[in-house]
């Protein structure tokens, strides 16, 4: 198993620690969960078709969704 990125690693342990059992008790689902999340947080922060006034503005909002997308594909591949 390789090391989650520093991003990864907040995003999974907020999912843990949402626990009811406390943080010590590891949701065997909360990465699928934590995944799913940033998936539809990026298709609501960044919909399709992207409308952005600047071509730089366009690239910079992609940027955003391809960062919470690699987040959650790290979060499934683990």
């Amino acid at each position: 198993m390789s090391e989650l990125s520093p991003a990864a690693q907040v995003v999974l342990a907020a999912a843990n620690c949402a626990c009811c059992y406390g943080p010590d008790d590891v949701l065997n689902d909360s990465r699928w969960i934590a995944a799913a999340a940033l998936r539809a947080a990026a298709d609501q922060v960044v919909p399709v078709p992207i409308k952005a006034q600047t071509p730089e503005e366009h690239w910079a909002l992609l940027g955003v969704k391809n960062r919470l997308l690699a987040i959650a594909d790290e979060l499934e591949a683990q």
